[in-house]
């Protein structure tokens, strides 16, 4: 009887997984009613809702990998994700790490207006940030769709609130033995950093993914667009047929639902370690 009684799930612990298994379904549907779409035929679709086809074909997918070229937008999004999530986390992690271990004239100020970035929506500084790629000469370029996505605020915050939690005692025995700053940094710092780091990189990469406004301004090159730009100029090409277009977003997010499943515990584990989770 005490082993019986000892297996029993307590009433919370049953609260819990009920509740975690409600948000599943409701975070699945979208995903499921998406991939149930593209399997219908173009008139089907349109007709009164249900989930399961009645006649399974695969004419939107063999046409939304007929009409574009999906391998090259798929290197270039890998190109320009993991660049810019490479450059963040060098420049995020030194910021923070300088904003929460130094101390130098005018930090404060040079503090809020980092955080003064986070109010500010990306679409208001398009036009002054598209002047200013013109001006460069790096329109029509992978650097021009890079380089401006490489100063987050956010991520500088959270590294910040991480390095601040990081044990002094630490850094001052390295400075003892006679390490210099940067060797803490990479040496020490860095190291202990790697739940954090893995948080804002998984979040850098699928923000960098996602984005469409800012690689549509800045690129007119078919051969340089995007997984989200090109899988658009497919969906205009054939109007709204839904099957298409289910089919078209659903290439374009699978790498960010493999990313999301593979690395969900460093995604969890960073939000905790970074003090963020009750903010």
């Amino acid at each position: 009887m005490t082993t019986r009684s000892a297996r029993r799930w307590p009433p919370a612990q049953i609260a819990l997984t009920a509740v975690a298994a409600t948000l599943s379904l409701i975070w699945l549907a979208p995903l499921a009613w998406a991939l149930s779409t593209s399997l219908k035929t173009p008139t089907e679709s349109v007709t009164s809702p249900h989930w399961i086809p009645e006649h399974v074909t695969l004419d939107s997918w063999k046409e939304v990998l007929g009409a574009g070229d999906i391998p090259n937008w798929f290197v270039n999004s890998v190109v320009v994700s993991v660049s810019v999530t490479v450059i963040v986390l060098l420049v995020a992690s030194l910021a923070g790490y300088g904003f929460a271990r130094t101390e130098f004239r005018g930090k404060g100020a040079l503090m809020g207006l980092t955080m003064a970035g986070l109010m500010f929506s990306p679409a208001i500084l398009g036009v002054p940030l598209f002047t200013t790629v013109q001006s460069l000469g790096m329109v029509d370029t992978y650097w021009g769709m890079i380089l401006p996505q490489c100063a987050p605020a956010a991520m500088v915050y959270i590294l910040y609130k991480f390095f601040q939690g990081l044990p002094r005692e630490l850094e001052e025995a390295a400075f003892i033995d006679g390490a210099g700053r940067w060797r803490i940094f990479f040496t020490i710092v860095l190291p202990l950093s790697k739940p954090s780091l893995s948080a804002v990189g998984i979040f850098t990469f699928i923000a960098s993914w996602n984005n469409f406004l800012w690689p549509y301004m800045v690129t007119n090159n078919p051969d340089l667009m995007t997984m989200p730009n090109g899988i658009a100029t497919v969906q205009n090409a054939f109007g709204i047929v839904w099957p298409q277009l289910m089919a078209g977003g659903l290439i374009a997010g699978l790498p960010l639902i493999i990313v999301f499943v593979f690395f969900q515990s460093q995604i969890v584990r960073g939000v905790a370690h970074t003090g963020l989770a009750g903010q």
